[in-house]
């Protein structure tokens, strides 16, 4: 990480999340290297009650923000996104999973990381204010992810991206989106319970605590992680870390 002294002028500083206005100021720019992630929460538009599915997803940002240490941890940002960034993609492949099992049914989100290098200017409103290529690769990503879920990939949730001139430096991209094609497969198949009970897996509960927060026996427990994938998520998780 390193910081350079430069001088901001009124204006708006547009970074593909935040837009927001600053008055002239002296700010040292800070920049990072990393995987920054964007969130947009899937079909947010044709909730019954959209306060009440944004509510969730602030609650489940704040469930996997405990779980995964964070450079950037997630929040919302505007509308139906939010945005995290991690210091490596292991942990940007650890939270994105997470989120995903947190949420109640029938909410679900996408996600775009991207890989790189981006500047802290300053703040607004929203939060901070920052730019970059790990961000703009994150936005290509997420655009990728939709586009691929629309035409053919129905269950793709996640695709990743490295910047320009940086692919040396972080981990292949056809490698890391190919385990994301699977993994996407695997949870969004997964019923309600099958979520909670990977989730559970995945946050080190017991097959008996699990059984007892369901009401149902440890043999059905077991039964259930077997079948939904949830053992080979966890399999994954433990040979990323």
């Amino acid at each position: 990480m390193s910081r350079r002294l430069v001088l901001i002028t009124g204006g708006e500083v547009a970074n593909g999340l935040y837009l927001g206005k600053f008055s002239d100021s002296l700010i040292f720019m800070t920049e990072h290297v990393g995987i920054a992630v964007i969130v947009d929460l899937v079909g947010s538009r044709k909730q019954p009650d959209r306060a009440a599915a944004q509510q969730d997803f602030v609650a489940a940002l704040a469930e996997v923000n405990e779980i995964v240490p964070a450079l950037q941890p997630l929040a919302a940002t505007i509308g139906d996104e939010s945005q995290a960034a991690y210091v490596d993609l292991s942990a940007a492949l650890q939270a994105t999973l997470l989120l995903r099992l947190a949420l109640p049914h029938p909410l679900d989100c996408r996600f775009g990381l991207g890989a790189g290098t981006w500047q802290s200017v300053g703040s607004s409103d929203y939060g901070p204010m920052q730019d970059g290529p790990a961000w703009w690769a994150a936005r290509d990503a997420i655009v990728e992810a939709k586009a691929r879920e629309v035409r053919r990939h129905r269950s793709l949730r996640s695709w990743y991206g490295v910047a320009e001139g940086r692919a040396g430096d972080f981990p292949p991209v056809g490698l890391t989106n190919a385990l994301l094609m699977c993994r996407d497969e695997i949870v969004s198949g997964m019923n309600d319970r099958s979520r909670r009970l990977a989730l559970g897996l995945l946050k080190g509960r017991t097959q008996v605590e699990l059984a007892n927060a369901e009401g149902i026996s440890q043999s059905a427990v077991s039964q259930n992680l077997q079948r939904n994938g949830a053992l080979a998520l966890l399999g994954s998780a433990e040979v990323l870390r």
